[in-house]
């Protein structure tokens, strides 16, 4: 493993002293231009480099499951993770690669099937859907994927988080998208910002970082762990949100 890798998790890889073991730990993963657009073109891709795939390499190495929308997962091209796409030495006693769970309220997948045609035992998915979701469908994701119904008409983020937790992924990484991020946002779910400043300027009408959620009673308060650098000007910042128990 390089040592830039590893000196990148044990940068990523603690937590706050104090909190309970076992206790799940939820982290969203972000990167947005330098006048906040969360895409170019629709998509992530534009505004990444390649210091910032090496950090989206090491969180996604550090959890348990990945948890996405939907709408993203077809616009990413989502597939299950490789092991290709991990660091096998950060994965100690976790299975080879993290699971992907796609939150979905109508199990309209469209092109996202792809996502459940390539998963396997080994690289599993995990559908979180409502119980309005047409049972067809459910059956049909069932053969691919397991099936989680947390909600009657929408998903219901919070028990959403409590089934992944209860099927024992405790650390979970939000990869998006905004309104899934939200969603998370909104149910103060959310433990730490891992956030990517590319640097670039976009304009136009692109989705911030987080939308769709109402707004909070008071901004939740975060506190920065670290802001790093490298050479083509992208800036890597940590935030921790204030302990829950």
């Amino acid at each position: 493993m390089p040592a830039a890798v590893a000196d990148l998790a044990a940068l990523y890889g603690t937590v706050p002293d104090g909190l309970p073991a076992g206790r799940l730990w939820l982290r969203a993963n972000m990167v947005t231009s330098t006048d906040g657009a969360a895409a170019v073109g629709g998509r992530s891709r534009g505004l990444s480099g390649q210091s910032d795939r090496m950090v989206f390499a090491v969180l996604r190495s550090l959890a348990d499951v990945i948890l996405v929308g939907a709408s993203t997962v077809r616009t990413e091209h989502y597939r299950p993770v490789a092991t290709a796409g991990v660091w096998a030495g950060l994965r100690a006693g976790r299975p080879a690669v993290p699971a992907i769970a796609v939150v979905t309220r109508s199990l309209d997948l469209g092109p996202a099937t792809a996502l459940l045609d390539s998963a396997t035992p080994d690289e599993p998915v995990v559908i979180i859907t409502t119980e309005d979701a047409p049972a067809e469908q459910r059956t049909a994701a069932g053969k691919h994927a397991r099936v989680i119904v947390a909600g009657e008409r929408q998903v219901d983020v919070r028990a959403a988080i409590s089934a992944l937790a209860g099927l024992g992924y405790r650390a979970i990484l939000a990869e998006g998208g905004p309104s899934l991020l939200g969603q998370v946002a909104g149910a103060a779910l959310l433990d730490e910002l891992c956030l990517t400043l590319s640097p670039v300027l976009v304009a136009g009408q692109a989705d911030r970082m987080v939308s769709g959620a109402a707004a909070a009673a008071e901004p939740a308060r975060l506190t920065l762990q670290h802001v790093l650098a490298d050479d083509e000007g992208y800036l890597f910042c940590r935030y921790i949100r204030a302990a829950r128990t």
